[in-house]
């Protein structure tokens, strides 16, 4: 199981997704709505997995990355994009990134994208979207 931090500015994709890597056995530690507050949760939780929107208000997936990692150089992060914004991408691999995943996420490419960071990590083989219901809301 691993101490995972979610980060991203709309709180169906932070629950979303918060739901899904729960569901698959980790903690979600923190769900962040921006780069400031991911920052913080950050340095407070230390957890094993970061989730990183790109797009946010306030401080960008980008910019957070290149503060937690000024912070600590080993810090595993995965970003997260509605869209493929190719030169983004690039540049949060540039700096430090282990890899994207797309939305909308599907837990097959999630258990991939995690594998490819903590290569001991099993996947499961499935391949379901997961929906929230309005409870979750």
């Amino acid at each position: 199981m691993l101490k995972i931090l979610v980060v991203d500015d709309s709180l169906i994709m932070r629950k979303n997704l918060s739901k899904l890597l729960t569901s698959m056995g980790h903690e979600v530690v923190y769900a962040a709505k921006n780069g400031v507050e991911a920052i913080e949760a950050y340095q407070a939780k230390r957890p094993d997995l970061v989730t990183m929107d790109i797009t946010m208000p306030d401080m960008n997936g980008i910019d957070a990355v290149k503060a937690i990692r000024a912070d600590d150089p080993d810090a595993k992060i995965i970003m997260v994009t509605s869209h493929a914004e190719e030169h983004m991408l690039i540049t949060s691999m540039f700096i430090g990134a282990a890899g994207y995943i797309i939305k909308p996420f599907k837990r097959q490419e999630v258990c991939e994208r995690i594998a490819n960071v903590f290569p001991e990590y099993p996947c499961e083989e499935e391949d379901d979207e997961l929906e929230l219901t309005e409870d979750d809301l």
